[in-house]
């Protein structure tokens, strides 16, 4: 039963149209192919084009400054994911722009709102580092102001899409004595400028990710976003956004989870295992008649859909947790190969062992499961800070 069925108006049929034409047009197999070949989640044709045809701007505007509506928005965001359109950038673009339209001087937004928009302009997020994980308020990256500059010296890891990007949205320490949180500073770094080196990274599901180095970078002080030593302020936003940590929509129209689009692929690999299993073999037999294997197939499809129904940060946890404790059983029901005679197997195999070396790294993006757990237990739960010291 379809609990969200909304009837849509003549104007809403039209965008739908118009939607799924674009996307037909430029979400081809070669695009896929190229996001697929580079780990980019990116293409920047595709992204071009969705600049000139508007759908950037639509979509960072308000509907009432001629955005996207409500129904609108959703309608975009699931014809997308059903294309399978690779947006990794684009998404980070958004969550930093709302911090840089707030924060930014007016000499920065004209530089870079413009290019955004087109899609000329896109932002990598500049947080984590080599020794800080999850806690990125331990950002050692310094910043020195020199008269109307500031002197960026440091190393940041998992800076995702700065190859494909002119700006990194840069996380320093602009007053190493300072007391935790209130030392953080934030800038929008052209990421051409002279001193940055960025060095790729290849993850174990094949996703392209960057090693940044900052020596002796200058850049002028309009780049900053927010007062000196006020940045946790400014990444608050962008943070909440990535963690998923926003309250429920008023509309009812968006995802009730920020992970719920990897728990749709996540979906989709269970319903290939399902439907491969279920097909005869060249004796007549099915696996799916296997009480073991029926067993496992609908404990995973139950886990999938409590955690696509769980909100916030329970969804992001519950997703996570999931995807890393079916992925195993997919793999095991399927075997290492697809059977003779079972043309959906070899898709089924594909999509599961794709799942088994993603599921780490869903666990990890924006923080670890421990560190959303604990501020589930801190701030929704009202419990008090984690104790690590070894008991007496």
């Amino acid at each position: 039963m379809d609990f969200a069925r909304v009837d849509l108006s003549a104007e809403d049929r039209q965008f739908l149209d118009e939607a799924r034409d674009f996307l037909a047009t430029h979400v081809t197999e070669d695009v896929l192919r190229r996001a697929h070949e580079t780990g980019d989640g990116f293409v920047e044709d595709l992204h071009l084009a969705m600049g000139a045809h508007g759908w950037l701007e639509r979509e960072v505007t308000s509907a009432e400054d001629g955005g996207f509506t409500a129904v609108q928005r959703r309608i975009w965001d699931l014809e997308r994911r059903r294309r399978k359109a690779p947006l990794v950038t684009w998404g980070a673009t958004m969550m930093i722009l709302q911090a840089v339209r707030q924060y930014g001087s007016p000499e920065l937004l004209e530089e870079v709102l413009g290019g955004v928009y087109r899609g000329e302009i896109r932002f990598a997020m500049g947080y984590t580092e080599p020794e800080g994980g999850s806690d990125i308020a331990t950002c050692r990256t310094r910043a020195v102001r020199a008269g109307e500059e500031w002197i960026i010296n440091g190393q940041k890891m998992f800076t995702s899409g700065a190859h494909n990007c002119r700006y990194v949205f840069l996380l320093t320490n602009t007053d190493p004595d300072g007391r935790r949180h209130r030392n953080l500073t934030m800038f929008l770094v052209p990421l051409d400028s002279p001193g940055i080196d960025i060095q790729g990274l290849r993850t174990v599901d094949g996703e392209r990710t960057n090693i940044t180095y900052y020596q002796d970078v200058r850049i002028p002080d309009r780049y900053r976003l927010g007062e000196v030593n006020d940045g946790w302020r400014v990444l608050n936003g962008p943070l909440s956004a990535e963690h998923g940590a926003g309250g429920p929509d008023p509309d009812g129209l968006t995802d009730i989870a920020i992970m719920s689009g990897f728990g749709s692929t996540m979906a989709v690999a269970a319903d290939l295992a399902t439907a491969a299993v279920a097909a005869p073999e060249p004796d007549g037999r099915r696996r799916l008649d296997d009480g073991a294997i029926a067993y496992r197939l609908g404990r995973a499809h139950a886990r999938i859909e409590a955690a696509l129904s769980a909100p916030s940060l329970f969804g992001r946890v519950a997703i996570g947790q999931t995807m890393r404790e079916i992925a195993p059983d997919l793999m095991d029901v399927l075997g290492t190969s697809p059977r003779s005679g079972n043309d959906g197997g070899a898709a089924a195999t594909a999509a599961a062992d794709y799942l088994y070396r993603w599921a780490p790294l869903v666990g990890i993006y924006g923080g670890t499961l421990d560190v959303f757990r604990n501020m589930i237990a801190q701030y929704i739960l009202g419990l008090g800070r984690p104790n690590y010291s070894p008991a007496k």
